[in-house]
């Protein structure tokens, strides 16, 4: 075989024929060395048999570039980070359709098994460090050298045999299935030159290598990846698609590497996914690779491949929760390491853990890859293979002999960023504590390496074997170390190998060695309960509980106890309670994974009531509110596992028991005896008393006196400032000598500072610029205020700058004062006597001594008052970004800094949009305070607190006092007008306490006695009954209601607080009070309540119909909000949604049983609102109506809404620029990638805030632009419009981008699903609005969106056609939930969205099947209905009268254009249209099939005004007068007669009809004859037996007054502007014309002369003048 191998390896440098003949015979050696023996294991892999690409097994993986609009139960998991949107496969339909041709045809090889000859040979040789083997060329495997194909990402390539020990013309001609890689990645198929080849294969060499050979880790070869793959160079970017390339092929001889390698190779392998380097179609493929692996039996080489590649990215789990279900689904998921088993349940809610626990992984290939260094003697600092941080702990047994190396594999932790300390888990402290103990025989070397050899290979299947090796190998003496061996480094770094040695324990039968484990396991847990609990010691927390674990699992879980002489648990937990935090980190983890194992016990498994005592304690502990959140999930965790539920266990009083908790024996620290070391204490005493006196003078000279100037005391502007406050000593006995020297003292002192002010100026500005600088940027990046950023940066600037030039300039002044005197008095007295120069010496330093803080002061305010100016040149640009943002109308945040503080810092310490927190403002105050060197003062020009003062308010701090004050007045005034009668009334009583909670909460002004007061104001509103006196009464709830409004107030707290807290107390208050119906609707109806979470509340509280308190509650408020006719406008069905559900079910499920008047509610509500709606949880009308409940959230996640800005903002220019490309297709695709980057679409919730945010923004700007027009009316209109679309038309063009391509091309749902939820936040925004605004409303902006994204929507695109119906479906909903009735300020805007040609052709024209008729028809009766009651009462104001010429010209249009429509939904028209309406009747009543041709008679333009009441239930008659008439035509039918004056009469139905006629008073006989007329219209056999009948009942009526009814029913009809209905003109005809009916003899035609006239006209118009001469002639008429 060696020889086969040198000749391959030669196979290069021959000809190319001879080295096809080598290869050959290399295949064909290889077959028979595969038949006849296995490879050594661990060494090479085997002979690869012939196989498809595992990819053939695998369905394509599609991540849409919009996948993450695909939630929105939308459907799917949120899309990945994506960096662009280009290079999107186009072909994805066919990404696994049949594989391509390879480019050429080669020639086959003489070979029976032609992918053997690449695939079985070398394998993994060369990198594995076997003897003989060179490093510097690669044996040939097909793909590549290791064995690891190439990967190309940009596109899969088809699966060469790009092998560096080929050349490449013979490399070319092996004829291969090409790999079906090349389909997923369509546009790379080009082949890679040798080079890139070669460089590719070297790179994974070095992976595997070991020293000295050159080697790369994992996590380095990743960065070179991510370097290459972003890379401008041309072959870097080849190099990094070929090793992609090759990786991913070589994902189906993965199960034949050895441990080492394949551990390797899953850390690279997760490692790409963690690092993004690839992306869609591959990403997909490369978790679908991690998956399978995964499902494959636990404990399998691939099962350990994917759980290290898992644990390489688990931080991205999050981003795919859709995955995450498919991984907890496995069947052996319970099996997975503890820490990631945490990270996939979260990852199906898109949430990292809350504790990001680093867990260990420990697999064969990890402790292989620990072995492989060890002996390689790798130094333990260089963490190799994706941070495998193994450590090789040499244990020193003797002070210098020899030191036994035992490898210990450390779980593998990948987390890069964090210190090693959290990475390793390290058994110093056990390896420590193991030293001072007594030392215990120690077996040879030889034997030790054989024992952690045994450990090593370990499994469950070799487990007799082992022990059997053991028993041979180790002595009893030796036993004793073995214990210790296993426990400390075994056991307490491998937790998931537990089970493994608990089983060995039990395999070996030793109860000896049994007992000298659990020894050593109490000994080591005593070690590090007493050891220091230093915060970091993450790693000593985490062997405790691995040690706690163990402890547990063969004790409990054997049925044996844990005595309390080895271990008291429960003191424990006491103690640790008494300590600390610190020590309940360690105690309470420790503790829970004790008590794990009791499950697995028959004695200990719960209610033992040893383990209910701790659990309780545990519980007890829980309760606490400081405790860790950490250690409360701990407990949740303990608690679920065994099968518990916390709530019902019963903490006692044991923490607060502290006669118990002084008693405590202490096993939290070390024994008594180590604590007092009397001897260490001196040497801490002696460093800070024995100084000597040199020491003592430099301390004087560093530590700083106390300050003798105030800062303003000191004038900079000359050294003349000096002069005054320069300190002369008269005692010094130089001047009394020599008074004259004086003179000297002054130059000496401005000479010094002269000379040192700028070097230290300069110096200090620098430095104190620098940093200030920047924590000033950091600290106000969310703040919009300018002036306040400046103030806090030029205090902390004078700080800073103060104490840097004082520490630069005091040592140098000393001397330099010092020196300079010495000089001047030198030069004064030139004979000086040696006494004279030591008093000189004196003189000058004491002077020096006096000046020196002086001195230094001038030189510090000299720093600081030039600083001010430089400083405000540093930020310039933050205060002109701010002044900008403020120009525009919107409020500044850096979007950088917004996203960083959001998604890295705790909730703690993160930087809040708006202003900066108070505590941070107070370090800001101290620095103006305490300037280094001077005096602390007060005199700031601001009082304390300034800072923190909220400058966002415009207005003056008192607004809320002035409220407050308003509220008192009108208080005091409602209860002066209290009779005195009533002044002890319970309710008159409440109101003066009331009165006094409100002058509390005005002098205090803060917002917990707001909350306290809004409270009172509450639970005052609902304790309120009907009992009281009903002036009283109206006056309490008026006080009430006056004092939540007053904190409503926006410049108080403001309405979402209010209304929140409002809401709150609503939910939370007691059963007693909580429904009092009238209260709740009362503050419903001010707008002081949050529908959606009430709405939630209710629903929840009804528990399905078991609460027939809340039930009934429920009803009464349904009916009154949104049933009875004094309904409260603003609340829609949409805002009881949750409760309007949970009654129907509460109907539905109790059949019969239902709580009174339920079915008759239900069936109303379901009347009024169900006519087009389907409410299918999660369908698109349930999208539609959570989006308008969300429309009305307020809690948006801190900065969300400066994101949205900001991303708003960047879209807008996108759509206008130049390069947005067709239908702004190139601007979306780069804008999809910064709502990825931004996190917009991670989850449903921050879409849809996302777009609520966007809505509100566009209607603001038009609502600031219309302003400007009022404040500027010679602006022009159109200037301003276009303003408004500039962002509205922009925002539509988005919206209908992302319905276009959120999730894949053919699921519909998704599109509709999003186009639904936005609709319904741009109705809930416009509901809101509308509410709020009231008369203020604007149409403008709403109407824009609407009529844009139909336009949008109803593009001739395929896409679109394919959800055109649902499309529809979705604004007919809206606009019926927009109805006129619902919001009537947007009443025109709606008329004209209705009325748009295109929405009027799609819904009754395009739309096939007459499909769109009902919805259109239920937004004409919406129409109808709101114009009733005005044209009822005749009411036509202007703006009404506008509105139903609107009407009446749509109707037109309709008449003319689909006349069939009117026909078939006329009776449903006439329903709603009051009887008074004629011409609105007539023109719907007009309309006959387009195939028909009818006369077109012209009558003259009259008007009779009629005004009946509304007594009579409309509809019925309607119907009644419908339904018998239909039955009186089948009849006749069935007799085999038709309709005529002949067959209608004598029968039951004439009988109904004449008894009408007759017993009705003249209001009903109105209707009931209207309703007749009602059917009178184009020639059918309706309208032939309604004529009929009206004529009959003419001919065979008993008083005249029904005749004149008759005849005003079919005049009124006639009189009015055309059209009319052609039956009515046949009827009316045949009544004038025919002498039966005796018309021109009735009184009621000649009362008066004008009415006698109107006839004639009426006739001549209809018969024409002769004919209609005749017939009055004919019958007697004058």
């Amino acid at each position: 075989m060696c020889f086969i191998e040198c000749t391959e390896k030669n196979s290069r440098s021959v000809s190319q024929e001879l080295s096809e003949t080598i290869l050959t015979m290399v295949a064909n050696c290889s077959n028979v060395m595969n038949k006849a023996r296995q490879p050594p294991p661990g060494v090479m892999p085997k002979g690869r048999p012939p196989s498809a690409s595992s990819l053939d097994a695998i369905s394509p993986v599609q991540i849409d570039p919009l996948a993450g609009m695909t939630s929105l139960s939308i459907g799917g998991s949120a899309a990945p980070h994506t960096q662009s949107m280009q290079g999107f496969p186009p072909n994805l339909g066919s990404a696994f359709s049949t594989p391509q041709s390879p480019a050429k045809a080669f020639p086959p090889l003489s070979t029976p098994n032609q992918t053997t000859a690449f695939s079985g040979i070398g394998g993994l040789s060369s990198q594995l460090p076997v003897g003989g083997l060179g490093t510097g060329s690669l044996t040939g495997i097909g793909t590549g050298a290791l064995g690891l194909p190439a990967v190309n990402n940009d596109p899969f390539v088809q699966r060469k045999l790009g092998t560096s020990g080929l050349n490449q013309p013979t490399f070319q001609q092996s004829k291969m299935k090409p790999s079906d890689l090349s389909q997923v990645w369509p546009e790379a198929n080009q082949h890679f030159s040798k080079e890139i080849d070669d460089e590719a294969n070297s790179y994974f060499q070095r992976i595997y290598n070991h020293p000295p050979h050159p080697t790369m880790s994992v996590d380095e070869v990743l960065e070179m990846l991510q370097r290459f793959k972003d890379s401008t160079i041309k072959r870097e970017r080849e190099v990094f698609n070929c090793m992609l390339r090759n990786l991913f092929e070589e994902y189906r001889f993965f199960p034949q590497y050895p441990d080492k390698e394949l551990h390797i190779t899953a850390c690279l392998f997760g490692g790409i996914i963690e690092k993004g380097l690839v992306t869609y179609m591959a990403l997909g493929l490369a978790l679908r690779y991690v998956l399978e692996a995964l499902r494959k039996p636990f404990g399998s080489k691939m099962y350990y491949f994917g759980i290290a590649a898992l644990d390489r990215f688990k931080n991205r789990l999050k981003d795919y929760p859709q995955y995450c279900q498919h991984l907890a689904s496995i069947s052996h998921f319970m099996q997975f390491p503890h820490h990631l088993q945490e990270y996939i349940e979260y990852g199906q809610q898109s949430r990292d853990p809350p504790v990001k626990m680093q867990g260990s992984i420990t697999t064969p290939g990890s402790i292989a890859l620990a072995q492989a260094q060890a002996q390689a003697q790798v130094p333990a600092k260089a963490p190799l293979a994706g941070q495998v941080s193994t450590m090789v702990t040499t244990s020193t047994t003797t002070t210098v002999a020899k030191t036994v190396t035992v490898t210990r594999p450390t779980g593998v932790s990948f987390k890069k960023d964090v210190p090693p300390s959290i990475n390793t888990t390290n058994i110093d402290t056990l390896l420590v504590a193991t030293d001072q103990t007594e030392r215990i025989v120690e077996p040879p070397e030889n034997i030790q390496e054989k024992i952690a050899f045994i450990f090593n290979n370990l499994s469950q299947s070799n487990m007799t074997q082992k022990v059997e090796e053991l028993k041979e190998t180790v002595k009893e003496e030796f036993m004793p170390w073995v214990s210790q061996y296993l426990v400390m480094k075994r056991v307490s770094i491998e937790p998931n190998f537990h089970s493994l040695y608990s089983n060995f324990l039990d395999t070996l039968k030793n109860p000896e060695f049994n007992k000298m484990v659990l020894n050593e396991t109490y000994r080591n847990i005593k070690v590090l309960l007493t050891s220091d609990k230093a915060a970091a010691n993450f790693s000593d927390r985490s062997l405790l509980k691995n040690l706690g674990h163990w402890l547990g699992m063969i004790t409990l879980a054997k049925n044996k106890p844990i005595l309390h002489t080895d271990l008291d648990v429960k003191s424990l937990l006491l103690e640790a309670y008494v300590k600390g935090q610190q020590e309940l980190l360690y105690v309470v983890p420790f503790v829970a994974k004790v008590l794990e194992s009791s499950i697995r016990s028959v004695v200990f498994r719960p209610p033992n009531p040893w383990t209910m005592a701790i659990m309780n304690v545990l519980a007890e502990l829980h309760q606490e509110h400081d405790l860790k959140l950490n250690l409360k999930f701990e407990i949740e965790v303990l608690c679920k596992n065994l099968a518990l539920d916390i709530n019902e266990l019963k903490p006692g009083n044991l923490l607060k028991d502290k006669d118990r908790l002084k008693n405590l024996d202490e096993q939290l620290s070390a024994p008594k005896k180590d604590v007092k070391q009397p001897e260490e204490l001196p040497p801490i005493t002696t460093t800070t008393t024995s100084t000597t006196p040199a020491t003592n003078t430099t301390c004087t000279a560093t530590v700083p006196p106390q300050p003798q100037y105030s800062y303003h005391d000191i004038n900079v502007y000359s050294l003349a400032g000096l002069a005054p406050h320069i300190t002369l000593n008269p005692t010094i006995p130089l001047f009394q000598a020599h008074p004259q020297l004086k003179q000297c003292v002054r130059q000496a002192i401005e000479r010094a500072v002269q000379e040192l002010v700028h070097p230290v100026v300069d110096r200090s500005i620098k430095i104190a610029m620098t940093t200030c600088e920047q924590i000033v940027r950091k600290d106000f990046a969310l703040d919009s205020e300018e002036s306040r950023m400046r103030i806090a940066a030029h205090h902390m600037m004078r700080n800073l700058t103060a104490g840097m030039a004082m520490i630069t300039c005091r040592e140098p002044l000393l001397m330099s004062i010092s020196t300079n005197l010495k000089n001047s008095f030198a030069s004064a007295l030139r004979t000086a006597s040696p006494q004279q120069r030591e008093m000189m010496d004196q003189a000058a330093a004491q002077l020096a001594q006096d000046n020196c803080e002086l001195a230094c002061c001038f030189i510090q305010k000299t720093a600081v008052e030039k600083a001010g100016p430089e400083m405000d040149k540093r930020l310039a640009t933050e205060f002109e970004l701010r002044k900008h943002a403020r120009q525009e109308g919107r409020r500044y945040c850096d979007p950088v800094v917004l996203t960083y503080q959001a998604e890295r810092m705790p909730e703690q310490i993160r930087l809040k949009v708006g202003g900066v927190d108070p505590k941070q403002l107070a370090v800001y105050e101290e620095f103006a305070r305490n300037v280094p060197g001077f005096l602390p003062t007060n005199d700031l020009s601001q009082p304390t607190g300034f800072l923190a003062q909220p400058m966002k308010q415009a207005w003056a701090t008192d607004d809320v006092a002035q409220i407050y004050d308003k509220c008192i007045t009108e208080l005091e005034q409602h209860l002066h007008a209290i009779p005195p009668t009533l002044a002890m009334n319970p309710q008159a009583q409440a109101l003066r306490s009331l009165l006094e909670v409100v002058v509390l909460s005005r002098n205090s002004r803060d917002a917990i006695a707001a909350l306290g007061l809004l409270q009172k104001a509450v639970e005052g509103l609902l304790d309120a009954t009907s009992g009281a006196d009903a002036d009283l009464l109206l006056r309490y709830r008026e006080c009430h209601l006056l004092v939540l409004k007053a904190l409503q107030d926006g410049r108080a707290y403001g309405s979402p607080w209010c209304n929140k807290q409002i809401t709150r107390c609503l939910i939370e208050c007691r059963d007693e009070y909580k429904y009092n119906v009238e209260a709740v609707e009362l503050l419903i109806r001010n707008h002081l309540v949050n529908m959606q979470q009430y709405d939630l509340h209710l629903a929840q509280s009804m528990e399905n119909g078991l609460n027939y308190m809340a039930v009934a509650f429920a009803m009464q408020l349904v009916k009154i909000l949104l049933v009875d006719e004094r309904s409260v406008a603003h609340v829609t069905e949409a805002d009881l949604f949750h409760t309007i559900e949970t009654l129907m079910r509460i109907n539905a499920h109790s059949r019969g049983n239902a709580p009174e008047g339920l079915p008759q509610l239900m069936e109303v509500v379901r009347s009024n609102y169900e006519a087009m709606i389907d409410r299918a949880h999660g369908g698109p009308n349930f999208m539609m109506h959570s989006g308008i409940s969300q429309a009305s959230e307020y809690d948006d996640p801190p900065g969300l809404r400066e994101k949205a800005e900001y991303l708003l903002r960047e879209w807008v220019n996108l759509y206008h620029s130049a390069a947005a490309g067709r239908d702004s297709t190139k601007a979306f695709s780069a804008f999809v990638g910064q709502m990825h980057q931004q996190g917009i679409l991670k989850t449903d919730d921050l879409i849809t805030r996302f777009f609520r945010l966007c809505t509100e923004m566009c209607v603001e700007i038009s609502y600031r632009a219309q302003a400007e027009q009022q404040h500027n009316p010679a602006a022009n209109p159109t200037m301003i419009r276009a303003k408004c679309y500039h962002n509205l038309d922009a925002f539509v063009r988005l919206i209908a981008l992302l319905v276009k391509h959120s999730g894949e091309a053919t699921n519909t749902v998704t599109k509709i699903n999003l186009l639904n939820k936005v609709l319904g936040i741009v109705v809930g925004v416009l509901l809101q609005d509308h509410d709020v605004r009231q008369s203020e409303f604007q149409q403008l902006p709403y109407h824009r969106i609407f009529i844009m994204l139909l336009l949008e929507l109803n593009a001739p695109e395929h896409v679109l056609e394919t959800i055109n119906f649902q499309t529809l479906t979705a604004f007919c909903n809206t606009f019926h939930i927009l109805r006129p009735t619902k919001a009537p300020g947007f009443v025109y805007a709606w008329l004209e969205l209705i009325s748009h040609r295109i929405f009027i052709a799609r819904m009754l024209a395009h739309t096939p099947q007459q499909k769109g008729w009902p919805m259109y028809a239920q937004l004409l009766i919406d129409l109808f209905k709101y114009l009733a009651p005005f044209l009822r009462n005749v009411e036509l104001t202007k703006p009404m009268q506008i509105l139903y010429k609107g009407t009446l010209r749509v109707l037109l249009v309709l008449l003319h254009d689909f006349p069939e429509f009117l026909c078939d939904y006329h009776y449903g028209f006439c329903d709603v249209i009051p009887p008074n309406c004629i011409q609105l009747r007539n023109l719907i009543l007009s309309a006959f099939p387009r195939n028909m041709r009818l006369p077109d008679p012209f009558t003259p333009n009259l008007k009779v005004s009629n005004e009946p009441g509304n007594r009579y239930n409309l509809q019925l008659i309607n119907a009644l007068v419908l339904y018998v008439g239909t039955q009186a035509i089948a009849h006749i039918h069935n007799k085999g007669s038709t309709p005529s004056m002949s067959t209608i009469t004598h029968s039951a139905h004439m009988d109904i009809f004449q008894n009408l006629a007759v017993d009705l008073d003249t209001e009903g006989r109105y209707l009931f004859l209207n309703a007749i007329a009602n059917q009178l219209r184009y020639p059918n056999s309706h309208t032939h037996y309604f004529s009929c009948t009206m004529l009959y009942l003419f001919a065979e009526a008993n008083t005249e007054a029904i005749q004149e009814q008759i005849t005003r029913v079919l005049l009124e009809r006639l009189i009015v502007n055309r059209p009319h209905p052609w039956g009515l003109l046949i009827t009316f005809i045949e009544l004038i014309k025919n002498p039966a009916f005796k018309f021109w003899n009735h009184e009621f035609v000649h009362c008066a002369p004008e009415i006698e006239k109107l006839f004639q006209s009426v006739a001549q118009c209809c018969m024409g003048q002769k004919q209609a001469q005749q017939v009055m002639e004919g019958t007697g008429a004058s």
